[in-house]
């Protein structure tokens, strides 16, 4: 049962690349506060986090990088080839991720929130839940997408594919499974008919209207028009088509703006880890960057808000870059990714910086939301 009255939790599982994150940022789409367990994994063990020095004593400095912090590739090799090790691990790090996922739900303003994990069944988070959706794949594909979006062997990609808990056992336990092996247009039909069992009304983001322009949140409806926005603003350095949109929705929101009814502004960003990340950001150079770049980052930080973002990242393009004035104003500062201080952060940074970019930086909140943890 839910642990917070008025809220009900969907627990989403599912083997690896069975696409558990895709429909996890779809329901995020549609209203949902969304939470990645295993993200909040990875910062259990971070430098300074509580599982550190457990699984440094547990598993040896070996484990650490030149930074000190612990190589999560050097580990995901000793843990995937050794269940014993796996076991362990998980004993560290699951009370901790449980703690934090509590927390996040009881200060989630949405009245749906979903928890993905990959070890959800096997977990105390299976209690937490209300329902169970179960994303599933053919072990051929999981291994194709593997190989093709992680760069790994096909041994390891196998490897990975067999070591984990069967899926069969999850399938069993799903309240409702998706099939996740046609088109994303498929993949958004299974995931809207599951969510309007649970939200009859789904929130579809009301129009907004400031001044001469127009605000509102891109729907996979709007993915040519995106397509089409972003590939001519960037010069044909980005040559988007609406297939390309559709798989991109899998990973971020976009948020479009529009002066007489034509779409002259794009924001393309993700909440991840607690952290909003803005790397797509296109403006018409008819739309005054002054009036406009406002419009579209307070509104990315509205609703990252929303999603308990303790910071956002914004990676402009170059012809954006230099508006140093409204940058300020907006109170986002120039900032190297090794000088944000918090070790999750860094990590965003570097994760999400595209090569040759410049990073603007701004604090949500005063406190850290996993601090207590």
């Amino acid at each position: 049962m839910s642990i917070v009255s008025g809220k009900k939790i969907i627990g989403l599982t599912g083997n690896i690349a069975t696409g558990k994150s895709v429909v996890r940022r779809m329901l995020e789409h549609l209203g949902a506060y969304t939470i990645d367990a295993d993200a909040l994994a990875h910062r259990v063990i971070a430098k300074g986090a509580p599982g550190y020095q457990p699984v440094i004593d547990r598993f040896g400095s070996w484990l650490l990088d030149q930074d000190g912090q612990i190589n999560r590739k050097k580990l995901g090799r000793l843990v995937f080839s050794d269940s014993e090790a796996l076991a362990q691990l998980e004993g560290i790090i699951h009370p901790y991720v449980l703690q934090a996922v509590d927390l996040l739900v009881r200060r989630a303003k949405q009245p749906i929130v979903v928890v993905e994990a990959i070890k959800l069944l096997e977990s105390d988070l299976r209690k937490r839940c209300d329902v169970v959706w179960v994303t599933d794949a053919p072990q051929e594909v999981q291994i194709e997408r593997l190989v093709r979006k992680r760069g790994l062997s096909r041994d390891v990609a196998q490897q990975r594919v067999q070591v984990q808990h069967s899926q069969r056992d999850k399938l069993a336990a799903a309240t409702l499974i998706i099939r996740n092996i046609g088109s994303y247009e498929d993949l958004w039909m299974q995931v809207n008919e599951g969510w309007k069992r649970i939200a009859p009304k789904p929130e579809t983001g009301p129009l907004q209207q400031v001044g001469e322009f127009f605000i509102y949140r891109g729907r996979p409806a709007d993915s040519e028009k995106i397509a089409a926005l972003i590939s001519r603003l960037s010069g044909g350095r980005r040559a988007m088509t609406q297939a390309d949109v559709m798989e991109a929705f899998g990973e971020k929101a976009f948020l479009l703006l529009e002066r007489n009814k034509e779409l002259v502004g794009i924001a393309g960003w993700q909440v991840e880890n607690l952290v909003a990340r803005t790397d797509d950001l296109f403006l018409d150079p008819k739309a005054a960057a002054d009036k406009a770049l406002p419009l579209l980052l307070h509104e990315v930080e509205r609703a990252s808000s929303d999603l308990q973002c303790e910071i956002s990242l914004v990676f402009p393009p170059a012809d954006l870059i230099g508006f140093d004035s409204v940058w300020k104003k907006l109170g986002y500062e120039r900032r190297a990714s090794a000088s944000l201080g918090v070790q999750a952060w860094m990590d965003a940074a570097n994760e999400s910086m595209p090569t040759g970019s410049t990073l603007f930086f701004k604090q949500l909140r005063a406190e850290r939301v996993l601090r207590p943890i």
